[in-house]
């Protein structure tokens, strides 16, 4: 790990461009799901950026799914900045968002379990996440075989390890399982 110092703040409408430029190259890849500048200019809020000097190495959003849960999404750190510990400080400022609003838990859909294992999530089944949280799922060329993997963290290890905190208000579905796990 680098000792780097890199600095973490809210996004600004005037970084929709450099986020964009850094998802939509991953999304290229089949690795995220792309984003327009429209999405970003709705959802500017949300993002959390991190910064080497004035460069944006790296992103990712809070959205919020309840009065208790939220996804992380659209998490990306430039590929000249893995290793360096940079995803690490991005995702210790998303946690400190996340407890500033009293967030029970979070959630994200990934293809690497593995970092976020490092961060404190289990992986889960999809089934116990919040419906809502699949409506970007279902412009996804890839839901019907979807490979990406549910984690979980619990920021409030305290409370029951149910998670009836989901407000899901539709029958249960089967959603798709992972095929590539």
């Amino acid at each position: 790990m680098s000792n780097k110092i890199y600095t973490t703040r809210k996004a600004f409408m005037a970084d929709i461009p450099a986020i964009l430029d850094l998802i939509n190259k991953y999304a290229a890849q089949g690795i995220m799901l792309p984003r327009t500048e429209f999405e970003l200019s709705e959802f500017i809020r949300d993002f959390t950026i991190i910064l080497d000097g004035q460069k944006l190495i790296g992103c990712a959003a809070l959205h919020f799914y309840g009065p208790s849960v939220a996804e992380v999404r659209s998490l990306a750190v430039d590929p000249a900045y893995k290793g360096t510990g940079a995803g690490r400080v991005l995702m210790e400022a998303i946690d400190r968002e996340a407890i500033d609003f009293d967030l029970s838990s979070l959630f994200a859909f990934t293809y690497v379990p593995g970092f976020f294992a490092k961060m404190g999530y289990d992986e889960v089944d999809r089934n116990v996440l919040p419906l809502k949280a699949w409506k970007d799922c279902l412009r996804c060329p890839k839901f019907q075989a979807c490979d990406e993997i549910a984690v979980l963290k619990r920021l409030k290890p305290e409370e029951p390890r149910k998670i009836e905190a989901f407000p899901i208000y539709a029958p249960t579905i089967a959603l798709p399982k992972p095929t590539g796990h």
